[in-house]
């Protein structure tokens, strides 16, 4: 280890079973074409994020549309309510795992998730994970974005119906009250990325109890409206004896539960992001443990209650969707206190699991002229240029196809990534290394080959599945089955390989 790393042990609370090793760079690194202040180690004094904190962040990032609407492609494939609720929660405790294990090295070093993966990549292969991690989120950023400036309009709608009169603008097919909507919700986010980390943070602290109370609000509204929840919740699975599907349990669990996993696959990759912020260990590991789950399984409960409600209230088919729900409420006052709920919880979504992970991920790539603010610029005009209400047209596609399968394939980066850390590095890294373009981690041309090749192999199985599910190729029942555990497979494979090659280098 370098001479001018140390290690300072803490104790946060006052009790030795508090304290947490946190290594701390005191050379000067400001020179180094691998350094900015936004990238750079966040030192020990600087740790302002306790459990309270990081499982507020979590509450704020899980209560958002997509989560409410989880349920929905499970119940429609044949579960029950409670068994599409275990699997939710089941796949959140797995993919929990990897989420703790990857913080810790954020939480010790103080680093990002692009510089955290010079250790495995190479000061330059850092590039390729960060990179993919962040494209995605550009993606996502765009659909929540848009999700949020529609909740506006639908509650705008009720005070001005004549809005929904005005022309669609050329070429964009949607009308310039919506894509004032759409705008205005994106320079919101837009303002508080330019603030920082402090203020994301100062929001997810303030928005988790509002959204957890306009959570129950919403419930308690189904509950009493529909004199119960309505058939949904006794609405037998169609896998039992005499059921539909018969048998068919673990053809849809599976899949289901791979989805569930990877749809919080992006942020076990960048969740040291966060982590740098953390006060020790088991702040990170306690905050994420109460946040995650818990959350994800609630609120995907509610979704499911809700849209039960809703074929009574309203008649006709169940509504999924809140935005609709919100559409049909007359009252003023309903309707700007729903759609104040839906802004919120969009927008505590949006700004941490869709924005911070692009913007240090575009900063590290060029950390001269990048900043985390440009970083943050970068991916909302990237939310622009996609015209996300193209994409949420058919979400089943884009967002639950394309999106949830290629973080899936995403598996094979934690893979690598922990294998690295855990394995192979014993969970030691040299900080001031990590920040030397000709340092250990520069391997040759910036690239760690063996990373590489790992990567690529533990991809390369789930690919065929992966085309095959986007409908570009007709595929056998092999490869869409082995897809079916896309993220077990690409994690697994990965890990291991790059575990051995590297221990016997």
């Amino acid at each position: 280890m370098s001479p001018d790393i140390v290690e300072l042990r803490r104790d946060i609370s006052g009790s030795p079973q508090m304290s947490a090793d946190i290594v701390e760079l005191r050379s000067d690194i400001s020179g180094s074409p691998l350094y900015n202040e936004d990238i750079a180690p966040v030192g020990a004094k600087d740790r302002k994020w306790g459990r309270f904190d990081i499982a507020a962040l979590w509450v704020g990032m899980a209560v958002c549309i997509p989560s409410y609407m989880l349920a929905a492609s499970l119940i429609q494939q044949g579960m029950n309510w409670w068994q599409a609720m275990l699997t939710i929660m089941f796949g959140n405790v797995i993919v929990l795992g990897p989420m703790i294990a990857n913080a810790h090295a954020g939480t010790k070093y103080g680093i990002p998730f692009p510089v955290y993966c010079r250790a495995a990549f190479g000061t330059q292969g850092a590039h390729i994970p960060s990179v993919l991690r962040g494209l995605v989120a550009c993606g996502w950023f765009g659909i929540q974005t848009w999700i949020g400036g529609f909740a506006i309009y639908q509650g705008l709608l009720v005070f001005w119906p004549g809005i929904s009169e005005m022309a669609l603008i050329g070429g964009l097919g949607i009308n310039a009250a919506q894509f004032a909507c759409f705008l205005f919700f994106w320079a919101l986010n837009m303002g508080i990325v330019w603030r920082g980390m402090e203020s994301i943070r100062h929001i997810e602290d303030y928005a988790a109890p509002v959204l957890i109370v306009m959570a129950l609000a919403l419930l308690g509204w189904a509950y009493f409206a529909a004199g119960g929840f309505g058939e949904m919740l006794s609405r037998p699975s169609e896998f039992g004896v005499g059921g539909a599907k018969e048998g068919q349990f673990w053809k849809v669990f599976i899949p289901g539960l791979t989805g569930m996993v990877g749809f919080w696959a992006t942020l076990s990759l960048n969740i040291p992001d966060f982590s740098r912020h953390a006060r020790d260990q088991r702040e990170q590991i306690m905050g994420q443990a109460m946040g995650l789950p818990t959350t994800m399984t609630f609120i995907a409960f509610i979704g499911v209650a809700v849209t039960s409600a809703t074929v009574v209230i309203f008649g006709g088919d169940p509504i999924w969707d809140p935005v609709v729900i919100l559409g049909k409420f007359q009252n003023p006052i309903v309707v700007l206190l729903a759609m104040l709920a839906l802004t919120l919880a969009t927008l505590s979504t949006n700004l941490a699991a869709n924005v911070v992970s692009p913007a240090v991920g575009f900063s590290n790539l060029m950390p001269k002229k990048i900043s985390f603010k440009m970083g943050g610029l970068i991916t909302g005009v990237i939310g622009i240029v996609i015209q996300p209400w193209k994409l949420v047209a058919d979400p089943t596609g884009y967002i639950f196809t394309w999106l949830i399968g290629y973080s899936a394939l995403l598996g094979s980066i934690a893979g690598v990534m922990l294998s690295d850390y855990y394995w192979v590095r014993k969970m030691e890294l040299d900080l001031d290394a990590l920040y030397d373009a000709k340092g250990v981690y520069a391997y040759t041309g910036g690239f760690n080959p063996m990373a590489i090749a790992a990567l690529v192999l533990g991809i390369a199985p789930c690919v065929p599945g992966f085309l095959g599910t986007i409908k570009v190729m007709t595929v056998s029942s092999f490869w869409m089955e082995l897809y079916s555990y896309a993220w077990f497979v690409s994690f697994g494979v990965s890990g291991v390989f790059y575990g051995l090659i590297s221990k016997k280098k």
